[in-house]
């Protein structure tokens, strides 16, 4: 039974609008609604800037309402992990029930704005986006197997398909790469957190790649994922479907990210108590994406 989240809750101090930001989980967000705002601008037809910025607050609200019903089902294990435990539910800021509605309030408006303000393909395909990390991954994944992060991976990937659909009303192959993309990013980028907080999720019963199987083979799989990661990388620019300005950052931004990886695949346990090699893949991963969305959008525009 999950006796931290109710214990601290007890203490009944109240919850301000930071509390409630904080469910929202903005660091995250932040990635979601550029890749997001990327998609659209990378789309060959424009939309009304009334209507993009509609169709971004709903993929904020959305990741925000996701956010904030994970923080409600995980308070238990949030309570017992370092990094988690000072959120507003393990903190004891804030009831269970008012995260609970926060979140399904946020994730219903979004879906019904974007329905009736953009359109249904891109209401749809937030709705699975929403139902996919709430359901797939926090619920069923999560505590169950150390494929949660593969399988769960794609609850992150959909921004792009959103925002493209946005815009265009339909989905081509673009969107799908860049789909493709996000989604064989995930592993590689998780593992590398998990390998340097491993103690965190084992002491939280999260069945993790490096507490299930050790951090030898969590390595070994970083580097095979990065391998059809980098392949989803250049396969815009080698298919023709972008320019040079992509194709030749995507060139380099994956080759550093190839050279991160294979640091920390080839690294030996123990070696480096400090976990400098994991830290820096970790850190180069989100840079990474930020900086090949922004080249797909830079190529777009300059060469259009």
């Amino acid at each position: 039974m999950a006796s931290s989240p109710v214990s601290v809750s007890a203490l009944h101090v109240p919850a301000d609008w930071r509390d409630f930001l904080a469910l929202t989980k903005p660091g995250v967000m932040r990635l979601v609604v550029f890749t997001g705002l990327c998609g659209m601008l990378a789309a060959p037809t424009q939309i009304h800037p009334v209507l993009a910025f509609t169709a971004i607050l709903c993929i904020a609200m959305g990741a925000g309402g996701a956010a904030a019903l994970n923080q409600w089902y995980e308070a238990d294990l949030d309570a017992k992990m370092k990094r988690t435990r000072g959120r507003p539910l393990p903190g004891g800021r804030m009831e269970r029930q008012s995260a609970l509605h926060f979140g399904v309030g946020l994730s219903v408006a979004s879906v019904v704005l974007m329905y009736f303000a953009v359109n249904l393909l891109s209401a749809a395909i937030l709705t699975a986006s929403i139902l996919y990390y709430v359901v797939v991954y926090t619920i069923w994944l999560k505590r169950r197997t150390p494929q949660n992060i593969v399988i769960g991976g794609a609850a992150g990937a959909f921004p792009p398909l959103i925002g493209w659909a946005a815009a265009t009303g339909q989905v081509s192959l673009l969107p799908v790469l860049l789909f493709a993309l996000v989604f064989l990013w995930t592993p590689p980028h998780f593992w590398a957190l998990a390998l340097f907080v491993k103690s965190d999720y084992a002491n939280a019963g999260v069945p993790m790649l490096p507490v299930v199987a050790g951090e030898r083979a969590t390595r070994t799989q970083i580097g095979l994922y990065t391998v059809p990661m980098i392949a989803a990388g250049l396969a815009p620019w080698a298919l023709g479907l972008t320019g040079a300005i992509y194709g030749v950052a995507s060139l380099l931004l994956n080759g550093v990210f190839g050279a991160l990886a294979l640091a920390v695949m080839l690294r030996k346990t123990g070696e480096n108590d400090t976990m400098k090699p994991e830290k820096r893949l970790f850190a180069w991963s989100i840079l990474y994406l930020f900086l090949i969305f922004g080249a797909l959008v830079a190529d777009r525009w300059v060469l259009a």
